[in-house]
Formats: structure tokens, sequence, C-alpha cells
């Protein structure tokens, strides 16, 4: 059986958790051990972030200090070096918000993903943001 619809369902999961404002969504796209790091532009790496606690509270943080609507788009999602329990997978990313009725494009960029298989469910088990600008 193929990865993909799995990688690619719970890419779509944290994208809407993070956008709608569900938080069990974004837990229910990683592993409990989970790391994350970031990096902006040209900036310093931020993290790591590591266990689903801390990044929540990340994700937390983030989403309450905007006034606008996000909305997180996955594509050119590349998977590979899969065997039956693990994958690599790149995806561009693309984060647009939505205020006073204007659509405005705040930053593209990538994510570097691991993700493994768990009783059936692909999860991120690290997860590297790497931003072209800052959001």
């Amino acid at each position: 059986m193929s990865s993909r619809p799995g990688i690619e369902n719970t890419l779509s999961r944290y994208g809407l958790g993070y956008d709608d404002h569900h938080p069990e969504m974004i837990i229910a796209s990683f592993t409990e051990d989970a790391v994350l790091t970031m990096k902006i532009a040209d900036g310093d790496l931020i993290g790591p972030f590591e266990g689903i606690d801390a990044i929540m509270e990340l994700m937390n943080g983030s989403a309450h200090s905007q006034s606008d609507q996000r909305r997180h788009l996955t594509t050119n999602i590349l998977i590979d070096d899969v065997d039956a329990t693990h994958a690599k997978v790149i995806a561009y990313l693309t984060i647009i918000s939505v205020e006073g009725g204007k659509l405005t494009v705040l930053s593209t960029g990538k994510y570097e993903d691991e993700f493994v298989e768990v009783d059936g469910t692909w999860l991120i088990s690290k997860r590297h943001i790497a931003l072209d600008l800052p959001y």
C-alpha cells in the first residue's frame, strides 16, 4: 500500500488544524517525541522544540498573536526514502493571510519532514520549516 495518501492527509490535517484553531488536529499530526526547528530567511536556527508539548506551545503562541485568518497551502510534495514505516518528505509551503477583505501572501517556504508510520497512521517525527520571508 502506498504511503502517499496517509502522508498527504497528515500534511493537510496539520495545516487545517493550525488555520482553523483545532489544536487536537495539530497534535494528531506529530509523534509524542517529535522535534521541530525553523529558519526564517537568512536568520538563525530557531529551536529545536522537542516533544509535542513544546511544539504546541510554539504553535499556540503564534496562532494567538494573529488577528487575520491564515491559510497554509502545502504543494509539490516529494516523498523519498520510503520503507514500510519511515519516509522523508519535502513540500512547498505558502502562507496566505485573509484580513479586511484582502488576500496577502505572507511567506513561502519548505517543510522538510521525517515521517513514521504508527498504528496505521503516518506522523511527523521531525520537521524543519524553512521560510523565505518573516511572516
